[in-house]
């Protein structure tokens, strides 16, 4: 029966540690922190408490054995539980080492200063993110480093013409950006051996008519400010020939990138390398067909001539080689290649950091405007990265030049002397298990530039508490010397285990030890309320005197008990708690001892019990919900949702108030005859638990009574002896009515027209005597009109005869 046992509760507690499974099982005995949602309190040390959450505090008080010694949890929780000067919650800080403000100034003037700040010192908690604001400004006039590498293999020979023609003005162009614009030029072919190159002697010597003997790569010009030497380099360089279409430009890139010294690049310099080919590129692992198995060791190779010496005995190089060392040495590449290669190198300089393509013409003539545009889209543009380890992740944010701010590192579109501003939120992911590897120093730089803010990061994984000047090794707070105090605990030494390493693993066994300690099904030694001391619980105690934890597995406990008001089990004069469930005293009952043990505050005045509709709980009526309706009132004697009963009782009121002005039927009235009380008049106000009735009979005669229930619930009615009747119509007055306000309307109406038509007489009657009068046909002679007849009189007769 014991191996049993102690295999099921090993399983148990298995399966209440697990974490990351999401099977139904393992949710049986889930962790503390799956019941609570709370990822302090399940650590036991100072180190992983402070790790586990930005909001885990840790007490270091030796003291500390409250709420089952939840030593680490959040600091609002453990404020009042533990001293306030004990809680060890390390916070995040920064320090600037180097914060100059951004400069515009020249080399020749002084190092200019594009980002800012320049050094810190950071001290941050996992998974507590940092906003770190970043500056940077491009300056003017900022030296230029360009050289020029060139695929000298023979199909590049009219290119090679056309570049020296063109050196003069590449070095103007360039002048025009910066006055402090330096220029080199190299060129490469591919390994010397087969099957690059043909190894018969005389190829060897002249693979084609004129040409140069193959190599690998030659630095022709170091960077110099004499730009005119460039141009007579590059026409009195030969071409030389190969054998497969791929060439050597890996080994030169390398070479040119690593070769600091012996290509002159400065250190605070834009350092841009132009590489021109018609052709594609050999990369690692291509040696092998050449009998090279010798991986490229990254470092520079090149003679007092500038020739490249391991280019027989070293593989090619990496694309992660180049990128590496490119983001090393800050140097911009711009692959200048014909129009069939331009896909190719378009995807070579998505994978390396801060280069890009552009299409070269047939004959190199559009070198100059290729370099000048890639060089305006590489200044153009700022991208910031940085170079953290793997257990750091950094975030970036701006609003570049307009106002969304958005998660990105890169700002477009930026003129020379513009202010662009980053924000860094800089987070630990999780502590590195090599304490050593807890500080670290990392860089945020932009692409292609030699200049970075440095950060050194403190990782806090540990307490100060815990750093080896604060130990206390061989404590007398660990049982007599058996273990190390340290943070306010014991680390027990060897054999020994316990809180205070008071138990020793030779005398017993510590999974032994918390089987009995384990009660029921819990997932915790000591229901979690106290500690496991080498087999036996040992109850935490409680900050108030008055509350205790008790049992053999502190299982029990005189606090948590129902309350009322306040108190538990409704105050001691009600009861007292005993392991979680309260102890009734005599007359109380109940689960927190707040109920009388009695009916007697139930009982109605009717005698009854909540008046019979109710049930008395703990001295107080609950009343029935039933279909007829729901009960209330101290003794649920009221129910106002219920149905009235004044239908039931209308047969009887008119049977006996009514008997000889009413058609009810004789059976309706037999029953009934001694519940009616008539009175002169009914109040229409309605009293308590009264109930007023209104009803009209055939003849629309109103009568209204009262009803009530006794106490034995038999009704008693009270109804008004006369009914209100309305007064009889007389008819033949209002039909006589009718008529006559018919025929005076209608000789009103008669009036009215009348009296409008004479008006409107008299008006045009005087109207037209008025015409009549203006008009004077008689009086008026038309000049034109002649009468008819003609009339004469003789002079001379002077009317005699």
């Amino acid at each position: 029966m014991v191996p049993y046992i102690l295999l099921s509760v090993l399983i148990k507690f298995c399966l209440a540690q697990s974490k990351g499974s999401s099977h139904s099982e393992f949710e049986a005995f889930p962790t503390p922190e799956r019941l609570t949602g709370n990822p302090c309190i399940s650590r036991e040390t100072c180190g992983d408490c402070i790790t586990a959450d930005p909001e885990c505090a840790w007490c270091s008080q030796e003291d500390f054995t409250q709420d089952g010694s939840r030593r680490c949890d959040y600091t609002g929780n453990l404020r009042g539980r533990c001293k306030d000067d004990h809680i060890v919650m390390p916070g995040q800080s920064m320090q600037k080492l180097k914060d100059h403000e951004l400069s515009n100034k020249g080399v020749k003037e002084g190092e200019a200063i594009q980002i800012k700040p320049q050094e810190i010192t950071l001290k941050l908690r996992p998974n507590s993110p940092f906003p770190l604001v970043v500056e940077f400004r491009q300056a003017e006039d900022y030296p230029v480093d360009l050289y020029y590498l060139m695929d000298l293999s023979n199909s590049m020979k009219d290119d090679k013409e056309k570049l020296a023609e063109l050196g003069n003005k590449l070095s103007g162009e360039m002048g025009n950006i910066t006055s402090n614009f330096r220029l080199g030029f190299g060129s490469f072919v591919d390994k010397v051996v087969m099957p690059y190159v043909s190894t018969v002697p005389e190829k060897l010597r002249e693979p084609c008519t004129g040409c140069a003997a193959p190599y690998g790569f030659l630095n022709h010009m170091p960077l110099t400010t004499e730009t005119e030497t460039f141009a007579r380099l590059v026409r009195e360089a030969q071409v030389s020939g190969n054998l497969d279409a791929p060439e050597g430009g890996f080994d030169a890139i390398m070479q040119a990138v690593v070769c600091q010294e012996e290509i002159g690049w400065r250190g605070k310099s834009r350092k841009m390398l132009v590489f021109s080919s018609d052709s594609g590129f050999h990369y690692a692992g291509d040696g092998k067909l050449g009998g090279i198995v010798k991986p490229n060791d990254g470092h520079c190779h090149l003679d007092d001539d500038g020739y490249y010496t391991e280019s027989i005995h070293q593989d090619y190089p990496s694309l992660s080689q180049i990128n590496h060392k490119i983001q090393e040495h800050k140097v911009n590449i711009i692959f200048a290649v014909t129009a069939n290669q331009v896909p190719v190198y378009e995807r070579l300089s998505s994978l390396l950091e801060g280069s890009s393509a552009g299409k070269l013409a047939n004959d190199s003539s559009n070198v100059v405007d290729l370099v000048r545009n890639q060089y305006d889209k590489i200044t153009s543009a700022v991208e910031i990265k940085d170079n953290a380890g793997s257990n750091i992740q950094v975030n970036y944010y701006s609003t570049c030049l307009g106002t969304k701010r958005e998660n990105t590192n890169i700002c477009k579109g930026l003129k020379v002397g513009t202010n662009v501003t980053f924000e860094a939120n800089i987070e630990v992911t999780k502590c590195p298990k090599d304490p050593k590897e807890w500080n670290q120093t990392f860089q945020i730089y932009p692409v292609g530039l030699n200049e970075a803010l440095t950060i050194h990061l403190e990782m806090i994984c540990e307490c100060d508490c815990e750093k080896p000047w604060n130990e206390e090794k061989n404590s007398g707070k660990c049982s007599a010397g058996n273990g190390t105090y340290e943070c306010g605990v014991c680390s027990c030494y060897n054999n020994r285990y316990g809180r205070e390493c008071e138990c020793d693993a030779k005398d017993s066994d510590q999974a032994t030890d918390d089987i009995g300690c384990y009660f029921g099904n819990d997932t915790k030694p000591c229901s979690g309320r106290g500690v496991c001391r080498c087999g036996e619980c040992e109850c935490y105690k409680r900050p108030n005197a008055e509350e205790k934890v008790t049992g053999k597995f502190c299982e029990c406990d005189n606090y948590s008990c129902d309350r009322s008001d306040g108190k538990i089990c409704s105050g001691p004069e009600h009861g007292v708690c005993d392991c979680g469930k309260c102890k009734c005293k005599q007359g109380w009952t109940g689960s927190d001892c707040g109920c009388r043990d009695t009916n007697e505050t139930c009982m109605a005045p009717n005698g009854k019990i909540c008046s019979g509709h109710g049930d008395c709980e703990c001295g107080a009526c609950k009343c029935y919900d039933l279909e007829e309706g729901r009960y209330s009132g101290t003794f649920c004697e009221r129910c106002p949702t219920c149905p009235l009963k004044c239908d039931a009782f209308r047969d009887c009121v008119e049977c006996q108030i009514f008997p000889d002005d009413n058609d009810v039927p004789p059976e309706n009235c037999t029953a009934c005859s001694f519940i009616t009380i008539g009175v002169d008049k009914v109040e229409v106000k309605e009293e308590e638990n009264e109930k007023l009735c209104v009803f009209r009979d055939d003849k629309d005669c109103q009568f209204i009574f009262k009803y009530k229930l006794d106490e034995e619930d038999q009704p008693i009615v009270h109804a008004q002896r006369t009914k209100d009747c309305p007064e009889p119509v007389n008819i033949l007055a209002i039909v006589l009515g009718v008529i006559g306000g018919i025929i005076a309307i209608g000789l009103a109406l008669l009036l009215i027209w009348k009296l409008l038509t004479t008006i409107h007489d008299r008006r045009e009657l005087a109207k037209f005597e008025k015409e009549r009068q203006m008009a004077r046909w008689d009086t008026g002679e038309n000049p034109i009109y002649k009468q008819a007849t003609s009339t004469f009189k003789n002079p001379m007769y002077s009317g005699k005869q």
